[in-house]
């Protein structure tokens, strides 16, 4: 199908971008990659009068270190994320996650913030982000605020952005040295997930779940569990708790909740098995 018609506009600052959205309001979206958007203004699900591309902003592509946490920028492509020596090194588990989405072609393109904005309970980076207990920094022209990962996923293709703010960087706490594992289950490699694990180890475990409700969801059961001692096969039966896995011609809910079990304990296993030796 073919979008509405809309207009373009290039923002080679973040000033600029923040700039059009004030100017044009709610009619506006900004675009990089644009694997999430072009195809909901195909289908007409989204029809935005105006795009606004960031591609040329300087700066929003970088990832460092600062202090205790690693700062990714909101415009870093998934394969810049999969290579970056920094994100090896200080949060693998993000760069596990960006190798697997799609194919090379979204993974040039494609971005963390367009990935996280979109909200979609599909995608593998929200459950990255969620698992590592990442904060998102949203930045408009009233100023740059904060919001916890746990509190930016609000319903189906649904944030806390508003729609005067764009995402400008990420922030991670380290998880150098501790455990880490992304599992999914797909058809064929470049197919959202069926089901998906993103999980961590450390002294606050995360884990986190893909395609198991209407938005990206940590699984706080299981956490709890291995808070409390209990195995990684034993935490992973509770993997479908407080979950709502939808179905369609891809799984049913009931096999979606058993993936989840089987997909959870994969994944503890293997985070038991990258933690450092106490030896």
């Amino acid at each position: 199908m073919i979008p509405a018609p809309f207009s373009f506009v290039r923002a080679d600052s973040t000033d600029e971008a923040l700039d059009a959205l004030v100017e044009y309001g709610e009619e506006a979206k900004l675009i990089a990659g644009g694997h999430s958007l072009l195809p909901l203004m195909k289908l007409r699900l989204a029809t935005p009068s105006v795009l606004v591309d960031v591609n040329d902003i300087d700066g929003l592509a970088d990832s460092w270190v600062d202090g205790d946490e690693i700062v990714v920028g909101g415009l870093a492509r998934h394969c810049e994320i999969a290579g970056s020596s920094t994100i090896l090194e200080h949060i693998p588990l993000l760069s596990a996650a960006a190798s697997t989405v799609g194919d090379p072609q979204v993974r040039h393109r494609g971005t963390l913030a367009g990935s996280l904005a979109h909200g979609d309970p599909a995608s593998d980076l929200p459950a990255a982000v969620l698992a590592l207990g990442a904060t998102i920094v949203a930045r408009s022209e009233r100023g740059s605020r904060t919001i916890a990962a746990t509190d930016f996923f609000l319903g189906f293709l649904e944030t806390a952005l508003g729609p005067d703010e764009m995402i400008t960087e990420v922030r991670f706490p380290s998880s150098a040295g501790a455990g880490w594992a992304f599992e999914k289950f797909n058809r064929r490699a470049q197919d959202w997930a069926i089901v998906g694990v993103a999980a961590v180890g450390g002294t606050r475990p995360g884990v986190a779940l893909v395609n198991m409700a209407p938005t990206p969801l940590r699984a706080t059961s299981v956490e709890a569990a291995l808070l409390g001692g209990a195995s990684s096969a034993d935490a992973a039966q509770l993997a479908d708790a407080d979950t709502d896995p939808s179905s369609d011609r891809n799984a049913s809910a009931g096999f979606r909740r058993h993936l989840a079990r089987v997909l959870v304990r994969r994944a503890l296993e293997d985070v038991a098995a990258r933690a450092p030796s106490s030896d």
